[in-house]
């Protein structure tokens, strides 16, 4: 749970907001105050606030209608309702309206506190849940990286160093190397692993809303924002954000977040109320931001801030030795996923596999061993399981013997094949050859396919 809550107390007795503003500050929370249901509407509209205590008995709009309007407009916020007049029956109805407790009074500071204390876990969880409903889960297991080859041993010998840690690390590799990967195992060796991990996807957000996604927003602070947002950046208070394809975002961006870097601290777009953002940055491209920066698209200030630690992925091709650990550890992962029973994969098979070029790098190789557990009729992987994927494996024919061909041939009539295979959609293209949109593009263009 965060050491500081946003309380907001709304009684319509001086004595009763004093006495809980007191109490309540000597916990380390930030606690406003409002005289009456209007007035305390009114502040949630303008500030986010993490807790409610509603006093259920006053003039004027009732502590009732209070607390309907809240759980309407504001969901996310938790409410405790305490009163002078404590009936089984009005706290029956308050916790039907959705109160998470009530409290009658008179109570002690001893009895605020542990019934604070108790919600705040609570809405910790529903902050949690939230997360998980918009995250997809991991490829791989929490922390774990694959690979035996001198340059995948240097990076986690990084990683383990850095991870305890809150320093920023930047991730570079070309698309399907593990960057996210390498980012997760970084948050799951840190102090912060029992926190969210959350991603920012900076290659999918939509520039008009990527601010509203990452610092979250007020109601009414735009058309369309008909309820207040958590940002990304609170959603992950206390633990990591990992930014995928850091260097697609606009200058715009790269101040508001080069600034979250150096202050720590976040507004809600909408609100001047300052929010205090205790996480730590892990980025991650396939961009080479040195250039971006020569080019005058990416802040140089944001740059070396993000660039702490650097960590670079080498691509699959250039560490095969890796690769029949790689495949033995996705068929372990699909026989379990897909309920099959495959003893192993062939020799004849793992030989194309190795000698293939992997532009797709770890994602292409998981995608082929996938369909190749979910295709193959036999206990064992041969190169005719492959062979639907795209793998050049047949044995060559007379003519072709001696002949040897280009990596860069492999790979054109690999991309030519796939594309047909899917009638020229390059959406289901890239997700078969296991790389993002813009890479596919990039070499369609180079080899005249477009």
């Amino acid at each position: 749970m965060a050491s500081q809550a946003r309380i907001l107390v709304i009684d319509d007795e001086e004595s009763m907001r004093d006495s809980c503003q007191q109490t309540l500050s000597r916990a380390a929370h930030k606690v406003e105050v409002a005289q009456d249901g209007v007035t305390g509407l009114a502040m949630l509209e303008k500030q986010s606030f993490d807790l409610v205590i509603l006093d259920l008995k006053m003039p004027g709009l009732s502590g009732m209608e209070v607390l309907e309007k809240i759980k309407r407009d504001y969901p996310e916020v938790l409410v405790i309702v305490i009163t002078g007049y404590a009936t089984v029956e009005s706290a029956v109805e308050a916790m039907t309206t959705g109160a998470y407790d009530f409290l009658p009074k008179p109570f002690t500071p001893e009895a605020l506190r542990a019934i604070v204390a108790r919600a705040l876990d609570r809405r910790e969880l529903a902050l949690e849940n939230i997360l998980l409903r918009g995250e997809l889960q991991a490829s791989f297991g929490p922390g774990v990286i694959i690979g035996q080859s001198e340059s995948m041993k240097k990076i986690e010998q990084v990683v383990r160093k850095v991870s305890p840690t809150d320093t920023t690390v930047l991730v570079c590799g070309e698309s399907g190397t593990g960057k996210e990967l390498v980012a997760r195992a970084i948050h799951c060796h840190s102090s912060r692993k029992d926190k969210p991990f959350v991603v920012v996807d900076c290659g999918s957000l939509v520039e008009s809303l990527f601010e509203s996604e990452l610092f979250g927003h007020v109601k009414g602070s735009f058309t369309g924002a008909t309820a207040t947002k958590y940002g990304r950046l609170e959603l992950a208070n206390g633990g990591t954000v990992f930014f995928d394809e850091i260097g697609n975002i606009s200058t715009n961006i790269q101040a508001k977040l080069l600034r979250v870097l150096q202050e720590r601290q976040i507004t809600k777009v909408g609100s001047s109320q300052v929010i205090r953002a205790d996480v730590r940055i892990v980025a991650a491209t396939n961009k080479d931001l040195y250039e971006a920066v020569q080019a005058g698209t990416f802040r140089d200030d944001l740059f070396y801030r993000l660039s702490v630690v650097p960590i670079t992925l080498p691509a699959l091709r250039d560490r095969r030795g890796d690769i029949p650990l790689l495949a033995d550890y996705f068929l372990k992962k699909y026989n379990q996923k897909r309920k099959k029973s495959i003893r192993a994969i062939s020799d004849r098979a793992m030989k194309a596999l190795v000698e293939y070029d992997w532009p797709g790098n770890v994602r292409e190789l998981e995608n082929a061993i996938e369909r190749a557990v979910v295709l193959t009729e036999s206990d064992v992987i041969e190169p005719a399981d492959l062979l639907y994927y795209g793998l050049s494996v047949e044995a060559p024919s007379r003519s072709d013997a001696h002949k040897t061909l280009r990596l860069v041939d492999v790979e054109k009539e690999h991309i030519s094949r796939t594309l047909k295979k899917f009638n020229g959609h390059r959406g289901k293209t890239a997700d078969a050859l296991g790389i993002d949109r813009k890479t596919l593009r990039s070499k369609l263009k180079r080899y005249g396919l477009e």
